[in-house]
């Protein structure tokens, strides 16, 4: 399975504890590929080095382990559906690299459920998808 992760999620893997750091350890350990789109690396630096302050050699950690999954270019499709622009680029992100699931923090995304035939899920939903074997 193609798993795309938003920022939210990547963030709280790397700076914080609990269900989004052991989702995305199970996700590194499994055979799904994770896929980290070009905005949301540019906005995952930028935030962890602004807002969170983040030691630089725990950016650097995290940087060189994202640097290993497949990186997704970013997108020129425009989604107008998408409520907020600033989501817009990385969900476009997420449809051009062909991911089979979206996973994200971000409550409006996950209002949409799904966006053309892509689901987006909470780190909860994704966690219990991945405990039961589900795709």
């Amino acid at each position: 399975m193609r798993v795309f992760l938003d920022t939210n999620v990547l963030l709280s893997a790397f700076f914080g504890k609990g269900l989004c750091q052991d989702l995305v350890s199970r996700l590194l350990r499994s055979d799904h590929e994770l896929l980290i789109g070009e905005p949301v690396a540019r906005e995952f630096v930028r935030i962890a080095r602004r807002k969170l302050r983040a030691e630089p050699a725990d950016l650097s950690y995290a940087l060189e382990v994202l640097r290993r999954q497949t990186t997704v270019p970013a997108s020129r499709r425009v989604l107008p559906a998408i409520p907020d622009p600033d989501d817009r680029p990385v969900v476009a992100c997420a449809l051009a690299a062909g991911a089979d699931l979206f996973i994200t923090g971000d409550k409006a995304l996950l209002e949409l459920g799904k966006v053309e035939g892509l689901p987006i899920v909470s780190p909860r939903q994704a966690w219990e998808r991945l405990r039961v074997g589900h795709k």
